[in-house]
């Protein structure tokens, strides 16, 4: 492992959610200028979406805010992902419990909720957004965009 702080973003498939985090957060490292000090990486508990593309309508909201998460493919959590980042960030509570269990019989980085780096805290799942209108994906990105604000914060004061 090097010695940057890496995340890793965790949804059910790979193509809304947690590309939706990774391209959000890699544009606020850029801002930041901690881009070269951090590593962003997104993944899925399911495996029907391997190597897909994010879902049309999360390109078209990202790319509505000046962020490209077209090229991402979509791939699988894997048990080593626990070793390999300091941050695996969940998007609702049953992906958490999914990691959590593996977590449980081998260790590692300790699973938490990506809302839990929201300042206000009223919400601590990121809904998913597949089965609804485009408003839903809307919802994701400012919910994301807020807690990418926190996250940043955490990992500023992890660097200092």
């Amino acid at each position: 492992m090097s010695n940057q702080i890496r995340v890793l973003f965790v949804c059910l498939g790979n193509i809304c959610r947690s590309p939706t985090a990774e391209g959000v957060f890699r544009q606020r490292l850029e801002q930041s200028g901690l881009s070269d000090h951090v590593g962003v990486d997104s993944c899925g508990t399911g495996n029907w979406h391997i190597g897909k593309a994010p879902d049309e309508r999360a390109r078209q909201a990202a790319a509505s805010r000046g962020i490209d998460i077209g090229h991402l493919r979509a791939r699988q959590f894997r048990p080593e992902d626990l070793e390999d980042f300091h941050y695996v960030l969940t998007m609702d509570r049953q992906n958490l419990a999914d990691v959590r269990d593996i977590w449980l019989q081998q260790g590692g980085t300790e699973p938490r909720l990506f809302l839990d780096f929201l300042e206000a805290g009223h919400e601590d799942e990121v809904p998913d957004p597949y089965y609804g209108g485009n408003d839903g994906f809307e919802r994701v990105l400012d919910l994301i965009t807020e807690a990418s604000d926190g996250l940043l914060a955490d990992i500023r004061a992890r660097l200092d």
